[in-house]
């Protein structure tokens, strides 16, 4: 086992790593101004470094200013990411660092700066105009291209750790959704599965993003599906983590129909027990979710909120979702039965939101498509199970892929 530096030895190169990075500043969006506090724990000191459009600004020690973002981690894991030897989604996934203050700008912080000898950083935060709408989007790792979809009122946060354990294979696209996180929030979005699939369209339009495999959660698998229906020749491989497919028992729909989405201008708010209260909800076993990532959740969700544009969104969206008529020329189900993208439907067996036993009208509809229940899990795999969901996602897409090249063989 190596012996431990000294640490003023430590102290010189953490010294030295900041130093460099006004240097290796790439610059920012016109307006960007946040001011992050980097703790190393081990050594018991603090960095500011204050990000603007233009320059990058260091110095040891905190001054008055109140920082939008906080960082704590160790030496070790700090100068791996500084030498890129490690992603800072990476270090997230492993609780190497914790975050506090605005999540968003925590994870532009590793893509404003180049790496040694001028390499370019292992992710990037874009955001991609798609028409009228801005679209925020984290894009890591080499390979064909994977989006990643989040599900209703969350963000690509929810997805960090399928994002770090695919872009060791995969080029991978993890946006927030229109009226979501950092994107655009539209007064007049018709917030529905073709609405979001056609904008995701345009986005891998922008991104010279010929064909993807999408993974979905929840919402996101519903948007997932319709990409799928309308536009099968550029979406290879779906991947379904508890899909809002169709309800087929819908007492509140008069009520629902009644409640206008255009209430969420209005001012208003929940109070942060109520949001944690939902957000433990959709867990089975309460105890996997480290507290520490639960408060920033549940911090942001209630920073979007905010928003009343985020507010909109979420209302129409949630009514959407409800809404959507099963049956019919035009219903979910015999639209999903056209589906020809491959596709696996993985469910959480207690999942309240989506229950596991809607697998059996997916069935019914479409019998070929494979589908897993994952034990003792809620409504989102990707971060209560996330090894056996993301086994399960990279051995699919890989079966996927094999069978695409015998039946190009074939042809």
């Amino acid at each position: 086992m190596p012996v431990q530096a000294p640490q003023a030895e430590q102290l010189a190169a953490v010294d030295e790593a900041f130093r460099s990075l006004p240097d290796r500043y790439l610059g920012a969006d016109p307006g960007f101004d946040s001011t992050y506090h980097i703790c190393l724990c081990d050594l018991g000191h603090i960095w500011e470094v204050r990000c603007t459009s233009g320059a990058a600004r260091v110095r040891k020690g905190a001054t008055r200013r109140q920082p939008d973002v906080t960082i704590s981690t160790d030496v070790a894991t700090w100068l791996r990411l500084r030498e890129g030897e490690l992603s800072g989604i990476d270090a997230f996934q492993r609780r190497l660092l914790n975050v506090r203050g605005n999540l968003d700008h925590a994870v532009a912080f590793e893509g404003l700066f180049r790496l040694p000898n001028g390499r370019p950083p292992l992710l990037h935060i874009y955001d991609v105009p798609v028409g009228r709408h801005r679209i925020s989007t984290l894009t890591m790792g080499h390979g064909p291209d994977v989006l990643l979809l989040h599900g209703l009122g969350g963000t690509r946060a929810s997805l960090f750790e399928t994002a770090a354990a695919l872009s060791g294979s995969y080029r991978v696209h993890a946006p927030d959704l229109p009226g979501f996180g950092s994107s655009s929030k539209p007064a007049l979005g018709a917030y529905d599965a073709r609405w979001f699939a056609e904008i995701m369209l345009g986005f891998m339009d922008q991104r010279d993003i010929r064909e993807a495999r999408i993974v979905g959660n929840s919402m996101g698998g519903r948007v997932g599906i319709e990409m799928g229906l309308i536009a099968p020749e550029r979406i290879t491989a779906l991947a379904l983590l508890c899909p809002a497919v169709a309800w087929l028992r819908r007492g509140l729909h008069p009520i629902v129909r009644l409640l206008r989405p255009e209430f969420g201008l209005l001012p208003h708010g929940f109070r942060r027990s109520t949001v944690a209260s939902q957000f433990r909800g959709i867990f089975h076993d309460r105890d996997a979710i480290d507290p520490a990532v639960a408060d920033l959740i549940v911090d942001e969700f209630r920073r979007i909120y905010h928003s009343p544009g985020a507010r909109l969104a979420f209302l129409a969206s949630a009514r959407n979702i409800y809404l959507e008529a099963p049956f019919g020329r035009r219903g979910f189900y015999p639209r999903l039965a056209e589906l020809q993208t491959p596709a696996v439907f993985i469910w959480g067996s207690h999942d309240t939101i989506v229950p596991a036993a809607f697998g059996r009208h997916v069935r019914k509809w479409l019998p070929d498509a494979p589908q897993v229940t994952i034990e003792s899990c809620g409504h989102v795999p990707q971060v209560e199970c996330a090894e056996e969901c993301n086994a399960l996602i990279e051995t699919f897409f890989a079966d996927a892929e094999r069978m695409r090249g015998k039946l190009r063989e074939a042809a």
